[in-house]
């Protein structure tokens, strides 16, 4: 048995009357290594999200983005992903450097599909993948702690229209987002090497 309910789920389990469907179903798809068809999944995602919760256990989610691969699966226990430049707050990094436990969400919303991975992760400023990525600041590897493929029926079907101006691409300059032109954020604003 996995180690992926607490007493929560199971208060909840047994109040609905789905421990054994919960359990069945944990039986049947959760499990702790990136299978070749996961691996076909999340690196041919162009985004997902991911949670991190901080010391005193008060969680947040955010978005990341990037080109299609982004998102590397090094084995059938690691992925990686870049930091790109952000607004300086390091929310999710922070929370990592504190607190390494995380969960992602990597979504299909064109053919719906959805993978949840949870796992440890390590911000690493010094990452050998860094320079296989434009103006990537650091990498975040998360080691696979359990990882499912999710059932899809709720998930809306959209279509993507443009990928982001502000993904780096090798021989361009990244574009300066309009927000850090403000004058009130140019006193404050990091000088880059």
């Amino acid at each position: 048995m996995n180690d992926i309910y607490h007493n929560g789920n199971r208060d909840l389990q047994n109040h609905f009357n789905s421990t054994k469907l919960a359990d069945r179903v944990s039986d049947l798809i959760v499990h702790e290594s990136i299978t070749e068809q996961e691996r076909d999944f999340i690196t041919t995602r162009d985004m997902f999200f991911i949670s991190t919760v901080d010391e005193q256990g008060r969680p947040t989610v955010s978005y990341k983005g990037g080109n299609v691969g982004f998102v590397r699966v090094i084995d059938e226990k690691t992925i990686a992903f870049p930091s790109y430049d952000g607004n300086g707050m390091f929310l999710t990094a922070g929370n990592i450097a504190l607190n390494h436990e995380v969960g992602l969400l990597f979504i299909d919303l064109e053919q719906p599909q959805r993978l949840r991975l949870h796992g440890s992760a390590t911000v690493v400023l010094d990452d050998p993948l860094l320079d296989e990525y434009v103006d990537a600041e650091y990498m975040i590897r998360v080691t696979v702690r359990n990882l499912f493929l999710n059932c899809p029926r709720y998930i809306h079907r959209y279509q993507k229209i443009e990928q982001s101006d502000y993904i780096p691409k090798k021989g361009c300059v990244t574009p300066t987002p309009d927000w850090k032109k403000l004058d009130a954020v140019q006193d404050v604003l990091p000088k880059k090497p």
